[in-house]
């Protein structure tokens, strides 16, 4: 039986369209794909990802991106590519967002930390991430089957799959992305070279950012920051800043508690929505049958990789830095509940909170006696580490699932990404503080004028900034995250009864006055604290170039026809806008890249 099924399979998924194609399921197959996924794709989304957060404070998840490229490789197997494309955006994805956590150890780096040898780093982030991978997996049978959560992006990666085996559409994309790419390399060259484009402080990545997430959230964001802006005289009449120091010192406490305060209204919204779909999950639609072929899923075997990762994170966190076992013990409790909400989160709404569950962690510690910034920073980053690799993990699998891709074959696919990308996360940290000094430099502690322009590192401020808190606690600190808690709180409960009133909804989607109203209250009246908080994470000029790529985004997008009747319209994900957008942060990222690697040369 079981061999008559294989031959079967194989029969109807052969459908080379160049023979010289390795066949699909051979060893030759996947070492192509791993190859492409880990050698190619991941390190050029890894270096984008750290660059981002680097310079300014957040980062794109690589799925789409590799997705399309990967589908380059794969187009060449015809419909039954799609699975192919799948594993390569799995595994380049998770050597991406490994790579992104290079910021921590920036962090360390700003809080004066000994650095531990490499390899003591490699290997905690290494077991962290298997953990988290493992976890993710665990709970994907809620969340993505049982639930089927949307997982927009995850959908948005099934659907370009799909699509992509049509050549003129592939070509096309692919078009716009390595478009985008050469304008950001020559931008990231000019914005250095010419002293002109350097005074108005270009940010070719952060223009394409803004190209991602569009004029609802740029432009709050600028508003946001002016708003910070304009208040610093205040917060220095008050005590809360000193003369000199750049607003996002304190400002940064109150976005903090304006994204705390919005989570908690949105967490209690999935989680009430979350209980419903599991009552109503026995009539959802049927999705496509995984994959006959390859090995299949063994959940003892999964809990036994789970617990044998669960110890080695606790072993590696004592033994390395001298982590208490019970704080050690209380990020892994933790682990098992930001994996499960943020996983929820993501479902619906496409956010991954990883930074506040972060912050949030560190809070609990705070509030348990943790007095030691270093401590907390270690422990902090079991959860915050986790709460990426589980994400990806969930969302990735959402991609696999509506495609019908084997499941255990996925999941080997993203464990190697994770290999590799905690190797790579640690030397991209280093070769970026090599190639920048200016990176080194604790940013918490510096005058406005000292701050670096082009590198923002929103992330690593907010995590040393909250750190920072452990040993030096002022009360108007706490007073200040209380407040914009508050702020947030307020402003998305206000967001959420105006959007779920019937008669708001209707009148938006009459027309153009309905749009226009909808546009405003989002980008001006009462943005979402998400958008707004930005501008007190960042300097000014980074918000302008966000709005900047978002009004220009959402100006292209609305002035684009609508597709002709019984013509499918295309995810947002694949638009020219979004492409570009992927494309600029992409090539901005290797322009700093390589001016960095030939100022290192120069030196030698």
């Amino acid at each position: 039986m079981h061999s008559s099924a294989l031959d079967q399979s194989n029969t109807s998924t052969d459908a080379r369209r160049w023979a010289w194609l390795p066949p699909v399921g051979s060893v030759g197959y996947y070492a192509l794909l791993a190859a492409i996924g880990m050698l190619v794709l991941g390190p050029l989304g890894g270096i984008t990802a750290a660059f981002m957060n680097f310079s300014i404070g957040f980062f794109v998840g690589g799925q789409v991106l590799a997705g399309i490229l990967g589908s380059v490789v794969t187009f060449g197997y015809g419909s039954e590519g799609k699975h192919g494309a799948n594993y390569i955006q799995t595994t380049a994805a998770s050597v991406a967002g490994m790579m992104a956590m290079s910021t921590l150890i920036q962090a360390m780096t700003w809080m004066g930390m000994p650095q531990p040898p490499a390899w003591q780093l490699v290997i905690y982030m290494l077991c962290i991430g298997m953990m988290a991978a493992g976890i993710g997996l665990l709970y994907t049978p809620i969340l993505v089957e049982r639930m089927q959560l949307q997982f927009p992006s995850g959908l948005a990666v099934a659907n370009i799959l799909r699509a992509l085996t049509d050549p003129v559409l592939l070509r096309q994309s692919v078009s716009r992305l390595f478009g985008g790419m050469a304008v950001g390399v020559a931008g990231g060259f000019a914005s250095v070279k010419i002293v002109a484009l350097g005074a108005i402080e270009l940010s070719t990545s952060t223009f394409g950012a803004g190209l991602i997430v569009g004029a609802r959230v740029g432009i709050p964001a600028l508003l946001g920051g002016l708003v910070f802006w304009a208040l610093a005289p205040y917060f220095i009449s008050i005590g809360w800043l000193n003369v000199g120091e750049p607003f996002r010192k304190i400002a940064f406490l109150i976005a903090l508690g304006m994204v705390l305060g919005a989570a908690i209204i949105d967490m209690s919204l999935i989680l009430w929505r979350a209980v419903a779909r599991l009552r109503d999950s026995g009539a959802r639609t049927v999705v496509p049958e995984e994959q006959r072929t390859g090995p299949r899923a063994s959940l003892p075997r999964l809990l036994t990789w789970v617990a044998a990762w669960t110890l080695a994170t606790v072993v590696a966190g004592v033994q390395f830095f001298n982590e208490p076992v019970q704080y050690m013990l209380i990020a892994v409790a933790l682990v098992y509940v930001f994996a499960i909400v943020n996983g929820i989160s993501l479902g619906l709404t496409d956010q991954n909170p990883i930074s506040s569950a972060f912050v949030v962690t560190v809070l609990i510690l705070a509030a348990l006696g943790l007095r030691d910034p270093v401590l907390g920073l270690m422990v902090a980053s079991v959860v915050f580490i986790s709460s990426s690799v589980a994400g990806d993990m969930q969302q990735d699998r959402s991609t696999g699932w509506r495609l019908g891709t084997n499941r255990t074959i996925q999941f080997r696919f993203q464990v190697a990404g994770i290999l590799l990308g905690a190797v790579l996360a640690v030397a991209i940290a280093h070769l970026f503080m090599a190639a920048y000094p200016v990176l080194k430099l604790d940013q918490t502690v510096m005058s406005a004028e000292q701050v670096p322009v082009q590198w923002t590192s929103a992330m690593t401020y907010k995590f040393v900034g909250v750190l920072s808190t452990l040993t030096e606690p002022k009360p108007f600190q706490i007073t200040a995250i209380w407040i914009g808690m508050g702020i947030g709180l307020l402003t998305e409960l206000l967001r959420k009864l105006i959007k779920s009133n019937a008669e708001y909804r209707r009148f938006v989607a009459r027309g153009k006055l309905g749009f226009s109203l909808d546009f405003c209250v989002d980008a001006l009246i009462l943005p979402s604290p998400y958008a707004s908080s930005f501008g007190g994470f960042v300097n000014l000029p980074t918000s302008a170039w966000l709005a900047a790529g978002g009004v220009v985004s959402s100006l292209i997008n609305s002035l684009k026809t609508r597709p002709k009747a019984g013509e499918q319209a295309l995810p947002e994900d694949m638009s020219s806008t979004s492409l570009v957008g992927g494309g600029l942060i992409a090539g901005d990222a290797l322009a700093a890249l390589g001016l960095g690697l030939a100022g290192l040369m120069a030196l030698v």
